[in-house]
């Protein structure tokens, strides 16, 4: 059996990036008032702002993790997993590899933003870390959760 390996996205990855985040974020179709905001994105302009990290077994797209870096943080902006390997701790993988990608820049810390209806996810932020800085309404009825972990030794 072979394990999943990270990879650095390349532009001709767009697609299949843009059809697993679509099948990720399913099970909150009906959840949310507004498909959230990593559903509605242009990744191909998203490609060309932002650092893509793939999680990739047998060539098949297991999740990935979007960052960029902002002041001394770096923003995940996405992290996704792909609906049939959910719960095999890939996104705690993911959301490691970014942590790391922020200490070898010298960062702070991380930064990431949920939807309040996604307690899931809140959970398992909180049980890594992440502590919630503050919620703002970013449009009727989708209220975010800023989270951030501190990466000081």
């Amino acid at each position: 059996m072979t394990h999943p390996v990270l990879r650095r996205a390349v532009f001709e990855d767009v697609d299949e990036i843009r059809a697993l985040v679509l099948a990720a974020y399913a099970r909150w179709e009906g959840v949310t008032p507004r498909p959230p905001q990593p559903v509605r994105a242009d990744y191909g302009r998203a490609f060309r702002a932002h650092r893509f990290d793939l999680l990739v077994e047998n060539g098949a797209l297991v999740g990935l993790v979007e960052t960029v870096a902002e002041g001394d943080e770096l923003l995940i902006v996405n992290v996704a997993v792909h609906p049939d390997r959910q719960g095999e701790g890939h996104g705690v993988r993911l959301l490691r590899h970014a942590e790391a990608l922020a200490r070898a820049d010298k960062l702070k810390g991380t930064r990431l933003y949920t939807n309040r209806l996604m307690a899931t996810n809140i959970a398992l932020y909180e049980r890594l870390g992440y502590v919630r800085e503050k919620e703002t309404e970013s449009e009727p009825g989708m209220v975010a959760v800023h989270m951030v972990r501190s990466l000081a030794p």
